[in-house]
């Protein structure tokens, strides 16, 4: 896994877009600052600029560092799920604008996928995690059913044996706003 990690750091270095196992689904990312790279993440997908994605954090001061005012409910929400859980929060910051929703918000996922972790630790920023699926077409529940069109528009496929037959689910999605708001979007 340490080589896997350090090939995958060096190709979203260079701006490189991936296509990786995440405690949820597959997805398609990039490091979350790069607004280029994320522009190749909305072309390959067919998506709109105007739908954002999915960043994910290895901890708490990752999310601090890039939340301007992280509710403290939030923590609870993260350290009671029983199922990955990603929360749209208020005011985002150090992160590529053409991520940023419209009403100033972000979708962040703490992850506790080893690969992930360790990828996002050694790249010292968020990644971008959307399905790996063209817009409006289902989600791929394995790596079997990625469309080729994804597999060949990526820069690079993690090279994870042990991920490739596993199945997964969407994360839970809730929106939480600094006047105490909270919204199930997803569950």
């Amino acid at each position: 896994m340490k080589e896997e990690v350090f090939k995958v750091f060096e190709i979203l270095k260079k701006g490189g877009i991936i296509l990786y196992p995440t405690d949820t689904v597959w997805g398609i990312g990039c490091d979350a600052t790069n607004t280029e790279a994320i522009r190749k993440i909305y072309k390959l997908k067919q998506r709109s600029e105007t739908k954002t994605m999915i960043c994910l954090v290895n901890n708490f001061s990752m999310l601090e560092k890039h939340v301007d005012n992280v509710p403290n409910i939030a923590y609870n929400i993260i350290e009671l799920a029983d199922k990955p859980t990603t929360i749209i929060y208020d005011n985002p910051a150090g992160i590529a604008e053409n991520i940023i929703a419209k009403d100033d918000t972000l979708a962040i996922r703490v992850v506790n996928h080893e690969f992930c972790q360790r990828l996002i630790r050694k790249l010292g920023k968020p990644l971008v995690s959307t399905s790996a699926n063209i817009a409006g077409e289902p989600t791929p529940k394995t790596f079997k059913e990625i469309d080729d069109a994804i597999l060949k528009g990526v820069d690079y496929v993690v090279n994870l044996p042990s991920e490739k037959g596993s199945t997964a689910i969407p994360s839970t999605i809730i929106k939480l706003s600094n006047n105490s708001g909270i919204k199930i979007i997803r569950e």
